[in-house]
């Protein structure tokens, strides 16, 4: 199906879902089980950096990775200019900024510094895989393909002391 037949209603339904899927994407890496990041992508799913031969896929292998930060790392993202474009009626790209607030070692009295600051590009294809002509998931339900990772300003991740009494 061409997109432009879409409903204009349907169209935005779509691209809220997927919108709202990357949302859901940064609030279970700040503020849920890491690990759970796993379940928005599709069984295949791929999390991929464009630098270098650093590649994830599979549920099994995302849940690892993201369940496998260290306990020490407080982490907060800002995403904004999301831009979702539906391909076909069960099929969309989203590109997304994220600036990302972390530091290790969370601290006991915060830096004067303030958090090392990070701006990432992140290139996401979201589907509703169908079946036998059913989808795999209740209608509606957009879950992450591949997720591709594009570093604009990239570095260590600062370590704060603790403060000493």
């Amino acid at each position: 199906m061409v997109t432009e037949a879409l409903d204009p209603t349907e169209r935005l339904i779509a691209e809220r879902a997927c919108e709202r899927l990357i949302v859901e994407f940064v609030h279970k890496l700040d503020l849920g089980e890491p690990g759970d990041v796993a379940d928005l992508f599709i069984d295949s799913g791929i999390w991929e950096w464009a630098e270098g031969d650093r590649r994830l896929q599979g549920r099994d292998a995302l849940r690892s990775y993201f369940a496998g930060r260290p306990a020490d790392r407080l982490s907060r993202r800002i995403c904004t200019n999301v831009l979702v474009t539906l391909t076909s009626e069960a099929t969309a790209t989203a590109t997304t900024y994220f600036t990302t607030y972390r530091v290790a070692a969370i601290p006991v009295v915060s830096s004067p510094r303030g958090p090392r600051r990070r701006s990432a590009t992140t290139r996401t294809r979201s589907s509703r895989p169908k079946a036998a002509g059913c989808w795999l998931l209740a209608a509606g339900c957009w879950l992450l393909k591949p997720r591709s990772l594009y570093l604009a300003f990239a570095g260590p991740t600062e370590r704060l002391e603790t403060a000493k009494e």
